[in-house]
């Protein structure tokens, strides 16, 4: 029989989106610890973005391009799932493609019943996120299950994990 949860606020089901990142390297520790807490299946989820159509230029084989993302994406997701699985974390994954990174955050969340969100931030300032917008603003705004967004100090820092908690993640 299955395990019922106390409280509909512990989560069975977390979300990381990864983009391998500092940032998001350090997302994947802090939702790792969270999800042995609670004994929540941890779902990673890696989004390789589209080029639009309009846009890409004639020289770049889009479908090589994106063949060699979702090959690095595997790879570096099935040393993560290695990793979690080593310290007693479920875990899942998908490389999804997407021409709104955001939107499609969304869809897997629906899709896979998810109950939290562990997102990062890159800390990046200045003029680029007005213009482009930042995907953790849009998931944030959109996302209608509990959230935890974990700030990065600086722009793709690449600062070491805690010792407690160095682990290798790809």
């Amino acid at each position: 029989m299955a395990e019922t949860r106390a409280l509909a606020s512990i989560p069975a089901k977390m979300l990381l989106p990864i983009d391998f990142s500092s940032s998001s390297r350090a997302a994947l520790d802090m939702a790792a610890d969270l999800a042995r807490h609670f004994r929540a299946e941890l779902y990673l989820l890696n989004v390789i973005p589209m080029f639009p159509s309009a846009t890409i230029p004639d020289l770049i084989p889009e479908t090589e391009y994106i063949d060699e993302l979702r090959t690095f994406a595997e790879r570096h997701l099935a040393k993560s799932l290695a990793a979690l699985a080593a310290r007693g974390v479920m875990a899942a994954s998908s490389v999804e493609i997407g021409n709104d990174i955001a939107a499609t955050i969304m869809e897997v969340v629906a899709r896979e019943h998810i109950d939290m969100v562990v997102i990062s931030t890159h800390g990046i300032s200045g003029w680029r996120p007005l213009v482009f917008g930042s995907i953790a603003e849009k998931v944030v705004k959109l996302v209608r299950c509990p959230l935890l967004l974990l700030r990065s100090t600086e722009p793709d820092a690449g600062e070491k994990a805690p010792a407690e908690h160095a682990v290798k993640w790809w």
